[in-house]
């Protein structure tokens, strides 16, 4: 053989070789020693023997929507803990703690009788009363838009079913309905933003005129109250994010809450949110002259807190020498109730509880204990998570740390929908990027590339990097989740997208190991 045949050769053999494989070496000089063997392994049954999906109907077809402080969701909880179980997980068990009264929708059904009959797309909004039976009620127009306006519909609301909202626009979709980052939106992710001042929240619908105006109509004596939803015709990315999507209409209804948790709070008036095309058909014809009637039934059940009706999920992959050490991974497990909960947050649960099976499969052994925390009560404010962190880590009211509090190596969340893993929010934990740079090499072919610097709220990664924790949110690709499914009714199975779901567990199996594995904890932020 000819040198320039066998020179030939060993660039051939190179070219053959996985690139992850040829940096090794590379890697490892660096300071984070990488198994790509156990990488490698974590792939193969990831990629080719995922349950994920299976994870996701259970959770959502069988037991959505899982509202905190309801029946489904302690349903969902014991089939979970059935699963851990199986794959030989350790301490399963629920942590409880004080949520309020829940609440369950019984049924609901809603028609215009007349001028003409029309079934009407609707959906009542959580913790709202029923209506005592079927009502037939007449359609009151009446636009509040402040306290003033009060006066004008005094003694004129009694027994009718009043539209709040004025008429809303409804737009063809040609707006970007489906979100993957382009390149404008992977540059911005790689900035870091200014700070901005809180605005305070005005307008006409801000929560004080909420408030004031449930009871105003309650006290009024109305029969129910009809919504539109949000006059919003886009939505953002969150956390100062310009990843602007259109919201779809098209009977996809964004439905909130309608009353109290609290079990001493003031009555509200039974409350749906209508798709906007039949809330503003029934507009048009109230402004022509003509009456409207229609026929409502809600039934609703509310669930007194005669015990603790919060609780958070717990099991464990048992650490080897730093068993002591906790590399936490958590996902809100709670939804909001017009859809079954799926892409938010069924994804973020199963690809969570889909990472640990994984582990358990390949007989990894970790360093540090890996434990999942499926969180309750994020849909309210984090509650879960917050009690969590309370409970384990300290109060960060009072600066105060227990000694769990230097015993976590490091916590990261799912909670976006759907899409795939794109990289990791480093939360302004400059220190953890350039490990984490390493950690995305052996996955780059899977599409995990960005390390960013910034910090995104709104989830529950939060209450545990307030306390100065090493916590982090995965970035993912939204696709439908701000346009779609984000707390409507279109939240479901259907919207779910397997092999982004399978890339999603295997990316956060793979994390969970690396950091299980490294000899120091992940780096925290100074404070």
């Amino acid at each position: 053989m000819t040198t320039r045949k066998a020179c030939a050769l060993v660039f051939a053999l190179c070219l053959a070789i996985p690139a992850f494989l040829i940096t090794e070496t590379t890697k490892a000089q660096s300071g984070e020693k990488i198994d790509y063997s156990m990488i490698t392994r974590i792939r193969d049954e990831g990629l080719n023997r995922s349950q994920v999906m299976d994870h996701i109907i259970w959770l959502s077809d069988i037991y959505g929507p899982r509202l905190t402080g309801s029946p489904a969701i302690k349903q969902a909880s014991g089939w979970v803990q059935k699963k851990f179980t199986e794959w030989k997980l350790t301490n399963i068990h629920e942590e409880e703690w004080p949520f309020g009264k829940g609440w369950s929708l019984v049924r609901f059904d809603a028609h215009m009788i007349e001028p003409q009959i029309s079934p009407l797309i609707g959906y009542p909004k959580s913790w709202t009363p029923g209506t005592n039976g079927r009502i037939s009620a007449e359609v009151v127009y009446a636009p509040i838009q402040s306290e003033a306006d009060f006066q004008k519909y005094q003694g004129k609301l009694k027994g009718k079913v009043v539209l709040t909202q004025p008429l809303r626009e409804v737009k063809m979709l040609d707006g970007r309905i489906v979100l993957r980052m382009n390149e404008d939106e992977t540059k911005e992710a790689m900035n870091t933003p200014i700070p901005q001042p809180r605005q305070r929240p005005g307008g006409p619908r801000n929560l004080s005129l909420e408030g004031k105006l449930n009871k105003f109509l309650y006290d009024e004596g109305v029969a129910a109250v009809f919504d539109r939803g949000s006059d919003s015709q886009s939505s953002a990315g969150g956390s100062d994010l310009a990843w602007m999507t259109q919201r779809t209409d098209g009977g996809t209804i964004f439905v909130g809450t309608g009353g109290p948790r609290d079990q001493n709070a003031g009555k509200i008036s039974p409350s749906i949110t209508l798709a906007v095309e039949h809330y503003n058909r029934m507009v048009r014809i109230i402004e022509k002259g003509v009456p409207v009637k229609v026929e409502l039934n809600v039934e609703a059940q509310f669930h007194d807190e005669t015990s603790k009706n919060g609780f958070n999920l717990i099991a464990e992959i048992p650490g080897t020498d730093l068993a002591s050490e906790v590399v936490l991974l958590g996902a809100h497990f709670d939804s909001h109730h017009s859809g079954t909960g799926a892409t938010d947050n069924a994804s973020g649960s199963a690809a969570m509880m889909e990472a640990l099976r994984i582990l358990k499969a390949i007989g990894a052994k970790p360093r540090r204990t890996i434990r999942i925390a499926l969180w309750g009560g994020e849909e309210e404010g984090l509650l879960g998570s917050r009690q969590y962190v309370r409970d384990h880590f300290g109060d960060p009211a009072k600066s105060e740390r227990k000694p769990e509090f230097e015993q976590l190596a490091a916590y990261f969340n799912i909670d976006n929908g759907t899409g795939r893993i794109r990289g990791i929010w480093s939360q302004g934990n400059l220190a953890v990027m350039k490990i984490f740079e390493q950690w995305i090499d052996p996955l780059r072919d899977l599409g995990v590339t960005i390390i960013s610097p910034r910090s995104v709220s709104s989830t529950d990664h939060v209450s545990l990097d307030q306390m100065g924790l090493p916590a982090f949110q995965f970035i993912q690709e939204r696709l439908e989740y701000n346009s779609r499914t984000h707390h409507s009714n279109m939240d479901v199975v259907d919207r779910v997208q397997r092999d982004d779901m399978i890339q999603m567990a295997t990316v956060t199996a793979v994390f969970a190991y690396d950091a299980a594995m490294r000899d120091e904890k992940l780096p925290r932020k100074l404070r």
